[in-house]
């Protein structure tokens, strides 16, 4: 039986690579409940990691990165 079910991961840009993801909490019964589990971690990730020092989520920032990962198992990043 599949997992019909939405996740987030997180992503370490200071990492890069493969291994550079990581589970975070929670399953979602849907896309939008989980991007709004992506927002609140990115805000999270504002106050922990600030753009004034980390670049945010631009391309040259080291901010962590948010995925949503969909029940077919692809994920995209989600910002916001």
């Amino acid at each position: 039986m599949t997992n019909k079910k939405w996740k987030i991961v997180g992503y370490d840009t200071f990492e890069g690579g493969d291994d550079a993801f990581y589970p975070l909490p929670g399953e979602f019964d849907s896309e939008p409940i989980a991007q709004a589990a992506g927002r609140e971690r990115l805000a999270e990730l504002e106050k922990t990691q600030p753009t004034n020092q980390s670049g945010g989520q631009s391309e040259q920032g080291i901010q962590d990165r948010v995925f949503v990962v969909r029940p077919d198992g692809t994920k995209y990043r989600f910002i916001g």
